[in-house]
């Protein structure tokens, strides 16, 4: 009986060791009842059933399912919509105010997201179809849109593909004791924007890969809205006109006029009391498509 009794008191204190195992490296370590101190919330960056949170497994909708980006009700327009066409620079100040509410005394301004028709695949030809056919962006540069695009640029961007743009962001060229190397280690060289190929690109190749990701790089089309996206773009440009010694600014641009229209000049065309018809924007494609752009 008193060995029986030491019996049981080791393999009770075996497992409460077992059950508290310190995590190290990639290993999370065990927990008794881990419920009680980590949330079941859903894990935004993961789209598969995590290790961690799959109690779940038996239920009916589970969480792998939940956590997916999914479309709206069939029959329901997402607040903030923003599938809008408009027919020249000088109407985009009167559609922003529709869409934001600023025509409207107590209107709530919401701001325009991602839910916006891509009519363009995942797909190496889709991804050409998209280059030819979106060139422009249908929001003009603005000192508010490239700073926000910087912002941007810097969290979802910069870590991967530089803060220059030049595809030598920190996870490229730091160290990575975690892994043993010593810098410079990566799956696949991310896109340097710094490169010719990069400057003649029109909108359209940035737009997708933002859409769907390329090579090893994620989709990142539920982390930006529509205008953000469009404004990240924006910031690359102007990266790629300062590198040229051009400018890309809301008062000028002499990177490519196809690619942007600058905010003062939306401005100047919008005061002038005839205006020639300009090529349209179109919401569901991204950007507009000038005569004779390629």
């Amino acid at each position: 009986m008193k060995n029986f009794k030491y019996i049981l008191y080791s393999v009770v204190a075996v497992g409460l060791l077992y059950s508290c195992t310190p995590a190290g490296g990639n290993y999370a370590g065990k927990e008794y009842m881990p419920d009680m101190a980590h949330s079941v919330g859903y894990e935004s960056q993961s789209y598969a059933n995590y290790k961690r949170n799959n109690w779940d497994s038996a239920s009916v909708i589970n969480r792998k399912f939940l956590s997916q980006p999914m479309d709206p009700a069939a029959g329901t327009i997402p607040r903030g919509y923003a599938g809008f066409s408009y027919s020249g620079p000088e109407a985009y100040d009167s559609i922003m105010n529709i869409l934001r509410g600023g025509n409207q005394l107590n209107a709530i301004a919401v701001p325009v997201n991602g839910k916006v028709p891509y009519h363009y695949g995942d797909t190496e030809d889709e991804r050409i179809r998209a280059s030819k056919d979106i060139v422009g962006n249908p929001f003009p540069i603005s000192e508010a849109g490239l700073a926000k695009g910087k912002e941007l640029y810097e969290i979802y961007c910069g870590i991967c593909h530089g803060e220059k743009a030049d595809g030598a962001g920190y996870l490229v060229r730091d160290a990575n004791p975690a892994k043993g190397d010593l810098g410079g280690v990566y799956p696949a060289a991310p896109a340097n924007f710094m490169l010719d190929t990069f400057y003649i690109s029109t909108n359209g190749r940035f737009y997708h890969a933002i859409m769907y990701g390329k090579n090893v790089m994620g989709g990142y089309a539920e982390k930006l809205s529509f205008e953000e996206r469009w404004q990240v773009i924006h910031y690359i440009r102007s990266l790629q006109a300062t590198a040229k010694g051009l400018a890309y600014s809301a008062s000028a641009n002499t990177l490519n006029p196809n690619f942007g229209v600058p905010a003062a000049q939306v401005k100047k065309i919008a005061s002038a009391p005839v205006s020639a018809p300009a090529p349209s924007n179109s919401g569901g494609g991204g950007g507009n498509k000038p005569k004779g752009g390629k």
